[in-house]
């Protein structure tokens, strides 16, 4: 007992002593000229300075992490579909579990908002859920890309670029409107065209929740006294609160909006 009482304080004085010292270092070495903190928040929401070459042509970050996000999970999905799913057995294990446990929500979303036609919506909601959390938390990895002004910057989050948002909430509004029009017919139609602000809701909800994050988080690193380790910790809780809320919300609303532009009406 003595001992480990005497390894546990020799521990705690060693790591005391390595963060005084990495605490020193980050004061006293120079680091790298900042960004104008105008020019960061600027350039955050309009991405014109940053630019990156892309086949001949200068895109945004965000479109880059959009295509790396993709990839990812593409790859991740046909990994577990051809190596894990086989494997699968009657008492689950914990990557079993976890995947049957978020695909269970994903489906009882779509059953309850879509009682008659949810075999396509669970599928959907799965998939734009997954892709929302992927792509929030993925700003965390800070992937580096460099510009073509030959400076290197960390791949935002895909959201977190305009156009990323409306791509999401267009696409969404898509699968309400189309399949009303093939399940419900004229009413199912019209039950989805007389929402028509619902794609411009989604899109900028997504945009905002995700920038006001990065933004957030531009302004705690710009503040000197606050630079060393508050930002790791605004960051994560930050990114980790809008991957959950935002998923909630976009999967909550696809699924209340299907389910109204498919409802089953009974003829007179």
């Amino acid at each position: 007992m003595y001992l480990s009482k005497k390894k546990k304080a020799v521990s705690a004085v060693i790591f005391a002593v390595i963060a005084a010292l990495l605490l020193v270092g980050i004061i006293l070495v120079p680091g790298q000229e900042k960004e104008p903190i105008k020019d960061a928040m600027k350039d955050g929401v309009l991405h014109e300075t940053n630019r990156i070459a892309l086949f001949g042509s200068d895109v945004s970050p965000g479109l880059i992490s959009a295509f790396v996000v993709s990839g990812l999970l593409i790859l991740f999905a046909a990994a577990v579909r051809i190596f894990v799913i086989p494997r699968f057995t009657e008492i689950p294990g914990g990557f079993q579990l976890a995947l049957e446990t978020a695909v269970g929500y994903f489906s009882g979303l779509a059953r309850q908002n879509s009682p008659h036609r949810n075999g396509f919506l669970g599928a959907y909601v799965f998939t734009a859920g997954c892709y929302v959390a992927v792509s929030t938390v993925f700003e965390l990895f800070g992937i580096q890309a460099v510009t073509t002004e030959g400076r290197s910057v960390s791949l935002p989050a895909p959201l977190a670029d305009i156009n990323g948002a409306i791509a999401m909430g267009v696409m969404s509004y898509g699968v309400i409107l189309i399949s009303g029009i093939i399940f419900g017919k004229a009413r199912g139609a019209v039950n989805a065209l007389k929402d028509f602000s619902l794609p411009i809701s989604m899109s900028f909800r997504l945009f905002g929740a995700l920038l006001s994050g990065a933004l957030v988080t531009d302004l705690v690193y710009h503040y000197l006294p606050l630079s060393f380790v508050l930002p790791s910790v605004v960051a994560v809780l930050f990114t980790l609160l809008h991957a959950i809320i935002q998923t909630y919300v976009l999967t909550m609303l696809v699924s209340v909006f299907y389910g109204e532009s498919t409802e089953a009406h009974k003829k007179a």
